[in-house]
């Protein structure tokens, strides 16, 4: 079993910055990929982010420019980094990890953007 540990959701002005973390614990082997989802009310969860094993990063276009995934080998962590936040970025945020090829989600954690 894989543990996914969520942190640095909260609330925020546009125009703000917030930082999500996600540490990844238990047995873990080879992780495949990291990513961040999000869902808004009333809407179908949505990939933001995603970083492959090799490094590359992909993003959805709407967060292109805006929004950083990096990841901490060592730690097995996955950051996003979320700046000129808007208030359609409202949602909760969802990492999940694939470990040899099975999916771990998180408990999610919310942020908020006020206008």
């Amino acid at each position: 079993q894989v543990q996914l540990v969520e942190s640095g959701g909260g609330l925020v002005q546009a125009g703000g910055s917030l930082r999500l973390s996600c540490a990844a614990s238990g047995s873990i082997f080879s992780i495949n990929s990291m990513a961040w989802y999000r869902q808004a009310p009333g809407k179908q969860r949505e990939l933001v982010a995603r970083v492959y094993s090799s490094d590359f990063a992909s993003y959805a276009d709407s967060v292109k420019g805006r929004f950083t995934i990096s990841r901490h080998r060592a730690t097995n962590t996955v950051f996003l980094q979320m700046d000129s936040l808007k208030p359609e970025d409202t949602a909760v945020y969802y990492c999940k990890v694939v470990n040899v090829g099975l999916d771990y989600w998180g408990q999610g954690t919310q942020v908020t953007v006020s206008s």
